[in-house]
């Protein structure tokens, strides 16, 4: 696929003509996050803002008691040393401890960085040294060990908080303390001067910095993104004007709060909207969690929506004949109008649905726990048009969004009512999207993030002239904007055809046995391919099949598991263009790490490094 050429301002878009390029959106009050906390405890002080998941129980916090603690944590850290412009590091899981200390930090005017609770210590180290971060809130043991392997890295960092309080003992005297004492610390604080939060907030404004966000760090050493409380509010903007977020919609917590998506889900909206966050027991209990929240919105990056998938097909393996007849019948039924929002539909179609829901549909919903869901997200990466149809097929409102870290969120956006496969919609309140000569996405706006830390010359060479050059290559079908790759990844044949990496990936990964595929083709007569199974999925097939094994590696070298693997590829291969079609592949015998430096914390591949690694099976592809 080659990017089309447009010139540029041809197809400039935004959701708003009458605005300014960088207008400032006019649909939420001009307020920080941490002032909308405050109006929600005084205007509405016994709703649920957040319910927690503890043995097994769901408590809930009152946006009372959501003002009151974080008002403490904030307290009991200013009280420790932290000053305005300090920067408090959090690295946890979800759960709200984690929201309760960005916001507590935000009180006293601090700026929180989140790290990945699954980065090995030198990415702790590296992101905690150069954010300049002087306090750490760990959730447990692991993650203070890893603080204390780099300590000697680490000397602007005066005290360690610990959500859990098991096996804190023997670490260097006033360094750890517990998340508890930090609260009881600023109870007392508040209670000695009852107007002290209030009197620090004074001079808050929507230009002070909220958060530093660590880029995933792909294509070399993560960057600090820098986000304002007015970069936050825009990116809130455009989430709820599109999708109508408000009082009464819910959502499950999961993904790192590390990543800007989630925050928008977690943070951001629901602190404007007045929405309900629910945070489960662990990541481990996150298909429970979500049967028994029922959320009315749901975030999944790619990688969720196609473990998914996977996993409803692999059901569909093992069901009985007349199960599978009637899985593919509703499927062929409903299919055709999966773009379209169930008010477009005619009466056959509705009717068509109808039973196919009764027959099939809901009880999938049901497995997956979203038969309240009335919007669905994908973004953070690409994702196969297939498993987008596949999920409005069954009755899930599933959209793409389009963002980054440096636009605090979405920018781009599919709505349920005007939904083009493949594309990730058009631009959202508030910013301006245009595309560049050479097809680059550019974006304009409040969204717009303030910058990298200590990263000048980064910052400018992505903001020029106002607009933030995201390195993604589009192309415009109609209104509606088609991501083809990164720039910098677009691979050209030895025939000098532009063939996109991604598209050809995600055309394999559809495959519930393939988890991972890496293309090569740059500058070569074909295109290749590092693979990597699905154990999950092939390990039931294998069982099926009677094929034993005893772990990833002996089971992705058995012979019939790569006559699996092939017969996939050849299916994807047929909706590929001849040029893009993989040739040869191989089937990696070790998942790719993120300790290894395979992939990211958020789990994209490092190409870079794979084809290092892996250089010499990547020679074996076109020997």
């Amino acid at each position: 696929m080659t990017a089309t050429v447009i010139p540029l301002n041809q197809f400039r878009e935004t959701s708003d003509a009458a605005a300014p390029a960088a207008a400032d959106p006019a649909a939420l009050p001009a307020r920080t996050i941490i002032e909308m906390l405050r109006d929600h405890a005084r205007s509405k002080p016994d709703a649920i803002a957040i319910r927690q998941k503890r043995y097994g129980i769901w408590q809930p916090t009152s946006y009372a008691d959501y003002w009151r603690r974080a008002r403490h944590v904030g307290l009991g850290l200013r009280a420790l040393g932290l000053k305005p412009k300090d920067h408090v590091g959090i690295i946890s899981e979800n759960r709200i401890e984690w929201v309760l200390s960005q916001l507590g930090a935000g009180i006293v005017g601090a700026v929180t960085v989140g790290v990945y609770s699954t980065s090995p210590a030198s990415e702790v180290a590296y992101v905690l040294d150069h954010a300049d971060v002087s306090i750490v809130v760990c959730e447990d043991q692991e993650q203070i060990d890893k603080i204390v392997e780099a300590r000697a890295d680490l000397p602007k960092i005066i005290k360690v908080i610990a959500l859990e309080d098991r096996g804190l003992a023997g670490y260097e005297p006033g360094l750890v303390m517990t998340f508890d004492e930090v609260e009881a610390l600023g109870r007392a604080e508040d209670e000695k001067a009852p107007g002290l939060a209030d009197e620090l907030m004074r001079d808050h404004s929507l230009n002070d910095i909220a958060l530093l966000i660590y880029t995933s760090g792909s294509t070399g050493k993560p960057k600090g993104a820098m986000l304002s409380y007015r970069n936050i509010r825009a990116g809130a903007t455009g989430l709820l004007d599109r999708y109508g977020i408000g009082e009464g919609w819910s959502t499950l917590s999961y993904l790192p709060l590390c990543h800007v998506a989630e925050q928008g889900t977690t943070v951001f909206g629901p602190l404007y909207s007045a929405s309900q966050v629910n945070f489960g027991e662990s990541l481990r209990t996150v298909q429970e969690d979500l049967r028994e929240v029922a959320p009315s919105s749901f975030l999944g990056v790619p990688r969720i929506w196609e473990k998914m998938h996977s996993g409803i097909q692999v059901m569909m393996y093992e069901a009985r004949p007349v199960q599978k007849w009637l899985y593919r019948t509703a499927f062929r039924l409903c299919e055709p109008f999966a773009a379209k929002a169930p008010p477009q539909w005619t009466l056959v179609e509705r009717a068509k649905y109808a039973l196919a829901y009764v027959a099939v549909f809901r009880a999938l919903k049901n497995a997956i726990g979203l038969t309240r869901c009335r919007v669905a997200f994908t973004g953070a990466a690409p994702i196969s048009p297939e498993v987008i149809r596949f999920f409005r097929t069954i009755g899930v409102p599933l959209v793409e969004l389009y963002g980054m870290t440096e636009t605090s969120g979405g920018v781009l956006g599919q709505t349920a009512d005007d939904v083009v496969v493949g594309t990730v919609g058009t631009p959202m309140k508030g910013s301006t999207v245009d595309l560049a000569a050479d097809g680059e996405i550019l974006v304009r706006g409040p969204a717009v993030f303030e910058g990298y830390y200590k990263n000048e010359e980064a910052t400018r060479a992505s903001i020029i002239d106002g607009w933030l050059h995201t390195g993604d290559v589009a192309e415009h079908l109609g209104r509606h904007i088609k991501i083809v790759d990164r720039k910098k990844d677009i691979m050209i044949t030895a025939g000098g055809k532009n063939l996109s990496p991604t598209e050809i990936e995600h055309a394999v990964k559809t495959s519930p046995f393939i988890k991972e595929c890496i293309v090569f083709g740059d500058r070569r007569k074909y295109v290749a391919a590092l693979i990597q199974i699905e154990i999950e999925t092939v390990g039931k097939w294998a069982e099926m099949k009677g094929i034993a094994f005893t772990n990833y590696k002996n089971l992705s070298q058995h012979p019939a598991v790569r006559d699996l693997v092939s017969a996939d590829i050849d299916k994807a291969n047929d909706t590929l263009a001849q040029v893009a079609r993989i040739k040869r592949f191989e089937i990696l015998d070790k998942e790719l790490d993120h300790d290894d430096g395979e992939v990211t914390a958020t789990m994209k591949v490092r190409r870079k490094a794979i084809e290092a690694k892996y250089a010499e099976a990547i020679r074996r592809l076109y020997g």
